[in-house]
């Protein structure tokens, strides 16, 4: 790993691995009937302060997405499997929420699948997705600005529950004491 990658354009950089884990999402979004793919983007709940937040994160976002294309994946190196690991599971995981949300009814929480697991699986394997990105393309810089990109998204998971709060009432509200809001913590 290191901390200021050389950055060039190439065939083989981290952007090969994000346009497999978007193919798939637009996959979905292509076979997912109508209803679903406006459940996912459903943007109630968010205020002034959220939307805020929210460019910022976008922001760093776009930093983000120019160092993993133009940096070339460690593929000789030893954080390249690990990296490859991590970027497997998260989107599988993604997927596999993704489904799990296509699956529930609309009237009702998503409670299965990963959501008994976590509140917001599809952030969550993002979030495992593109660490496991960082990780296989060596760069310190990227993982970094991933995880303060991260601390953005928060706010738009509180507005997200917030919006499901008023929604489904005090069937989300019990959801809420029992599956914690990203994995480990309630």
């Amino acid at each position: 790993m290191e901390l200021f990658p050389t950055l060039e354009l190439g065939w083989l950089n981290g952007w090969v691995l994000v346009c497999l884990l978007y193919l798939t999402y637009i996959i979905a979004l292509i076979v997912f009937p109508k209803d679903v793919v406006d459940r996912l983007y459903d943007k109630s709940g968010r205020g002034k302060r959220h939307i805020v937040t929210i460019y910022a994160g976008s922001f760093l976002a776009f930093v983000f997405f120019g160092l993993i294309i133009l940096t070339p994946l460690k593929t000789g190196s030893v954080v390249f499997i690990p990296g490859i690991i991590l970027y497997t599971l998260g989107s599988t995981g993604f997927a596999v929420a993704l489904f799990n949300f296509k699956s529930a009814p609309p009237d009702q929480p998503i409670t299965s699948g990963l959501y008994k697991i976590s509140r917001h699986p599809q952030q969550l394997m993002f979030f495992v997705t593109f660490i496991g990105i960082c990780i296989a393309i060596g760069s310190w810089l990227a993982l970094f600005t991933q995880i303060v990109s991260s601390l953005f998204l928060h706010s738009r998971i509180l507005a997200e529950e917030k919006a499901c709060l008023k929604q489904y009432g005090n069937s989300y509200s019990s959801y809420m004491k029992h599956v914690p809001r990203y994995f480990l913590f309630l």
